[in-house]
């Protein structure tokens, strides 16, 4: 790794030689992700697919790259991207990014959060929404139908009953809010743990892997599900924040039933994810996290219980 970056170093600033100090970060749950120096004292980040391959499920990294580019366009903080790796290059799939200097780490953020960071989400989130989607025609484009559709197969494919998933399922087909009036680029992974925060807010929205272009208030549901709040369940916003401070941020009407239903989908697709990881446990890779995770399914059975109001 170490002699392949080096090969890129002059490619990424025309002073630099090689690098140095190559380890891989434990972040990134389907990415990989690499820190590194140039031999000018640069530090940056490289995220790549596992192994260099592609991964299907997500957009692409070089897409993910370009979402970048224009979300710093639209004033949206995110880190600069340096380089979008090549097929001579010898890395696969990927690319290079500034480092950001913060914290991610949900539960340390909820301790001590930078004042107005619900309210600065919302305003994120409108520049976000504002980018135009028809830029990126790759991505997939989902109505409420086909997500709830989506992860019913993902729910009965774990093959154990679920009540409370059956309910809710039931609950998000009775009650789907109506299509938005413009389908927007939806993150869809925008929470605590998927920012890098520091003092004064903010610095940079990470992992564009999930993006795709659908109802906006999907995100701002997701930045509301509990377990996003680690902890801190008052604060409905991320652990950090109210709902009123978000739509402030966020300016111009926003549906609060739709916001409900939108939490509602976001804890029952975390809650599938979640039980998905007990089969993925009883596989060849039996490793902690996996049961970490599936452990938390019960988590979001309560979560809903309470949103249901059951």
């Amino acid at each position: 790794m170490t002699t392949t970056l080096s090969t890129l170093a002059p490619r990424l600033d025309p002073q630099a030689r090689g690098v140095q100090n190559v380890r891989r970060l434990s972040g990134g749950a389907t990415q990989e992700i690499w820190r590194f120096d140039l031999d000018t004292g640069t530090p940056l980040i490289l995220r790549r697919a596992p192994g260099g391959l592609r991964i299907a499920e997500t957009v692409g990294l070089e897409v993910e790259a370009r979402l970048l580019a224009a979300a710093g366009a639209g004033g949206v903080p995110v880190p600069g991207v340096r380089l979008v790796l090549g097929e001579g290059d010898g890395l696969g799939q990927g690319f290079v990014m500034d480092f950001v200097e913060g914290e991610t780490l949900g539960g340390r953020i909820v301790r001590a959060p930078p004042a107005g960071l619900a309210r600065q989400c919302g305003a994120i989130l409108a520049r976000i929404h504002a980018l135009d989607p028809g830029d990126f025609p790759t991505l997939a484009r989902r109505s409420t139908v086909e997500l709830v559709d989506q992860w019913r197969a993902v729910y009965r494919a774990a093959a154990w009953p679920r009540p409370v998933f059956e309910v809710a399922l039931r609950w998000l087909d009775s009650h789907r809010p109506p299509p938005p009036a413009r389908p927007a680029l939806v993150h869809g992974d925008f929470r605590n743990g998927n920012l890098m925060i520091g003092a004064e807010g903010v610095r940079a929205v990470l992992d564009w892997e999930l993006a795709h272009v659908g109802d906006p208030l999907e995100d701002l549901g997701w930045l509301c599900v509990n377990s996003w709040r680690f902890g801190r369940s008052d604060l409905p916003v991320g652990g950090f924040g109210t709902v009123d401070d978000l739509v402030a941020g966020y300016g111009g009407a926003v549906d609060r039933a739709a916001l409900h239903w939108w939490e509602v989908f976001g804890t029952l697709r975390w809650g599938c994810m979640c039980a998905g990881m007990a089969a993925a446990f009883r596989g060849p890779d039996p490793s902690v996290e996996r049961a970490m995770i599936a452990r938390r399914t019960s988590e979001t059975e309560i979560d809903l219980l309470r949103l249901l109001g059951v």
